[in-house]
């Protein structure tokens, strides 16, 4: 069984999350940690579990999700997992930590890059993989079909979508993604965002009004 921890970090009130199972390996995915008490907050967490970290992921690498990238690489000593797309938006994360005045340790390169043909695997578990870009070029989700949930970063949000204003943002693509990834999901499956709390796909396509209708991106 896959179970889950988030943590909201930087700025921008983003969230980390761990993943892990009965074998105690453990996923870090989008880490934000930008200062020391945060970095401790992680460490503290995945110490105090008995975790061991084997992956790295970015669902996508804009400049929040990506604030923490080095420091669990030189932590401990993983190497970064992202598709190809997002190789660009990764590159330009020195540039908009600088345009928002925030520290930044430079992220290292993607070491290994994924694609929705990939299936992510730790421990005894696995999670497919699904392309959703429109947020960003290369934005992946991951879904654990067993336990009923999808990891979406900055996709979907409860009442909400990903911004498009950004570079490689594009509102078509992003509602495409939505309706023919997310939606396709049960409906009781919950939603964990890069940001705010989790929901559900039904309750998203019930309430969220860029998917019934009620405004346009």
């Amino acid at each position: 069984m896959i179970h889950l921890h988030r943590f909201t970090f930087n700025p921008f009130q983003e969230n980390t999350y761990v993943i892990w199972d009965d074998t105690l390996e453990c996923v870090i995915v989008d880490p934000g940690c930008s200062t020391a008490s945060e970095q401790m907050e992680l460490c503290t967490f995945i110490g105090g579990q008995d975790l061991k970290p084997v992956k790295l992921i970015n669902t996508h690498c804009h400049i929040d999700h990506i604030l923490g990238n080095s420091y669990v690489v030189k932590r401990f000593g993983l190497n970064l997992i992202a598709n190809r797309l997002e190789i660009p938006v990764l590159e330009s994360g020195k540039m908009s930590a600088k345009m928002y005045g925030i520290p930044y340790d430079e992220s290292p390169d993607i070491s290994t890059f994924i694609t929705e043909k990939d299936t992510l695997t730790f421990g005894n578990s696995r999670m497919d993989i699904l392309f959703t870009p429109g947020h960003s070029p290369g934005s992946l989700s991951f879904v654990a079909n067993d336990e009923g949930f999808v990891l979406g970063g900055d996709v979907l949000f409860r009442h909400s979508v990903g911004r498009t204003d950004l570079p490689g943002g594009d509102p078509k693509v992003l509602l495409k993604s939505i309706e023919e990834q997310l939606c396709t999901l049960p409906d009781s499956y919950l939603v964990y965002s890069g940001h705010g709390p989790e929901t559900t796909i039904g309750h998203e396509k019930q309430y969220n009004p860029f998917l019934n209708g009620t405004y346009s991106l």
